[in-house]
């Protein structure tokens, strides 16, 4: 038996002893310690017995994660090798270099420089190729190796090989580590002369303070009222999603309430701060990709009538977890609450303490979600995520668009672009528009790239096909099939003019963030965002902003 294993074996029985020794032999304790028993035993005698080596770490480690996913898939074990990259989620902090790195065809590439920060400053560039670290070949290296190679301490050195596109010689870039901050706050600016916008792109800590300051800004450059755009925002703390409401929300307000099993877990949660502005008109963006802090957020702007809420319904978490530290410096997130709304909703999509016989996971029903009042008392609803003021429909691109954007055919163009114009000095991402020329280019481009797709229609036709088979029939409708085939082919060139337009827009997006970074991605489609339009719809219409609040 490794010395793993016998060291952490009376760990367990310690924890056995201990429950005995506190708590009385009642029927759920016993359970307790009937199934630590089995475990143990049952550890002991696979790391003994079984005919291959054993790892006992990573054998403990899936027990562990197969254990919890029965409960629900926030209640986590976070190993020690991986407090760093979950404290990055929850801070934004981490020490590196300051750039997006993913894998394209196969090679490490920097998809985005972060404005400021290492990699930017010693020069690296969007759609740069990194082909060895420290003098170490990343061929055929994972994602997870790079990101070892990646990691050091703040103020280190490393030393990247890097291919740039037009150059037919690699060189070495050395770019010293530093500690990066990732700002939630990617973008504030004026969408018209009026209208401030603020993009939150995750709950880290202080950016509540970071949002005040930005409207404050904001409204000094002549905003009168203020998109939040909440969108594809997953959450994070709890504590700063009272600070970002308290930026529009008076002093003393109830923001949200939790209730879990243990009392203890029980807290209410107030504005401690007068707000910057309590009357500024608010529209907050939210989607399917919104939840837990968003959602609280979002439920708070609605409840209390303080902003119109306009895209999409929310994710639908309604949870909240807890750290506890366990031994050899892991931690257990443990869900131990449920959080509720200003009007006592509990936006909570998904039933995990009462699960189907097969395990599976079903939505609370529309029959058993209740009815609630905002203040002004429009009905709104609990079990199912927020519902917004006025929905939007889901932008959804064609299976010829997402063809390009899978295969990087997108990201190459913009890359490619920006060498062949440099001499190109635009003031801002509005001047990076395409022209019908330009895009006839890219068609021609295209052309000498290999990329399929299959669209909707030409699926629901080879899975009805597949059915004819199964029940014998596709013989005698062959002849039908094999027109509704041809009919329902796709033509690339064709599809290339039916979807120029939403094609033209993620040209422009990825080509502006060749030149001002995330900002640039960010601002380049305000002119044709759905969601953003219709804000703008709603703000510059007062008569319709209050009729949406207050519709008595």
């Amino acid at each position: 038996m490794s010395r793993k294993v016998k060291i952490l074996l009376p760990s367990i029985l310690i924890l056995i002893v201990t429950i005995a020794a506190v708590k009385p032999p009642t029927d759920r304790y016993f359970e307790i310690l009937k199934n630590l028993d089995i475990f143990a035993t049952l550890f002991k005698e696979v790391n003994t017995h079984y005919v291959d080596e054993v790892n006992p770490t990573t054998l403990m480690k899936s027990g562990i994660d197969e254990m919890l996913e029965t409960l629900d898939p926030y209640t986590n074990y976070i190993a020690a090798d991986d407090i760093e990259t979950y404290r990055m989620m929850t801070t934004g902090e981490y020490s590196g270099i300051g750039a997006v790195v993913e894998r394209k065809n196969g090679i490490s590439t920097i998809v985005m420089p972060y404005e400021g920060f290492a990699a930017h400053e010693a020069g690296l560039r969007s759609g740069d190729e990194i082909h060895a670290i420290n003098g170490i070949s990343l061929n055929g290296k994972s994602q997870e190796e790079v990101r070892f190679l990646m990691k050091g301490q703040s103020n280190s050195e490393i030393t990247l090989t890097v291919k740039r596109f037009g150059q037919d010689e690699m060189f070495d870039v050395k770019v010293k580590r530093e500690k990066i901050a990732v700002d939630s706050v990617p973008y504030a600016g004026m969408v018209t002369d009026n209208i401030g916008y603020v993009r939150l792109t995750s709950f880290t800590q202080n950016v509540g303070r970071s949002i005040g300051i930005k409207v404050l800004d904001l409204m000094e450059q002549g905003a009168e009222s203020i998109i939040l755009d909440l969108r594809g925002n997953p959450g994070g703390l709890l504590h700063e999603a009272v600070n970002v409401s308290n930026v529009f929300v008076e002093k003393g307000k109830k923001i949200v309430a939790q209730k879990g099993k243990v009392r203890a877990n029980d807290w209410i949660y107030k504005t401690l701060n007068d707000p910057v502005d309590p009357d500024i008109p608010v529209v907050v963006l939210t989607d399917n990709g919104s939840a837990s802090a968003s959602e609280i957020v979002s439920g708070v702007m609605q409840d209390y009538d303080r902003g119109v809420l306009i895209g999409r319904k929310t994710f639908g978490k309604g949870l909240v977890q807890i750290e506890r530290p366990l031994s050899y410096d892991a931690v257990v997130k443990i869900t131990t609450a449920k959080y509720y709304t200003p009007t006592g909703r509990c936006i909570q999509a998904i039933d995990y303490g009462n699960r189907n016989d097969d395990g599976s996971v079903g939505k609370i029903p529309d029959s058993l979600k209740n009815e609630f009042y905002t203040k002004n008392g429009r009905l709104v609803y609990d079990g199912g995520g927020i519902d917004p003021d006025v929905e939007v429909e889901k932008l959804d691109f064609a299976p010829i668009t997402k063809s390009l954007l899978r295969n990087d055919h997108i990201f190459y163009y913009a890359t490619e672009y920006y060498y062949k114009n440099e001499g190109l000095n635009p003031a801002s991402p509005n001047e990076l528009r395409l022209s019908d020329e330009e895009y006839e280019q890219f068609v021609k481009w295209l052309s000498k790239r290999d990329f399929d797709y299959v669209t909707k229609v030409e699926q629901e036709t080879k899975d009805l096909i597949k059915i004819a088979k199964q029940e014998k029939k596709y013989t005698k409708l062959k002849s039908y099939f094999d027109a509704l085939e041809k009919a329902t082919r796709h033509n690339k060139d064709e599809d290339l003019i039916t979807f120029k337009d939403e094609i033209v827009m993620l040209l422009e997006q990825e080509i502006a963030g060749r030149y001002f970074y995330e900002r640039g991605i960010i601002e380049s489609t305000f002119g044709k965002d759905p969601d953003v339009q219709a804000a703008i719809s709603v703000l510059d219409d007062t008569t319709k902003y209050n009729s949406i609040l207050n519709p008595n």
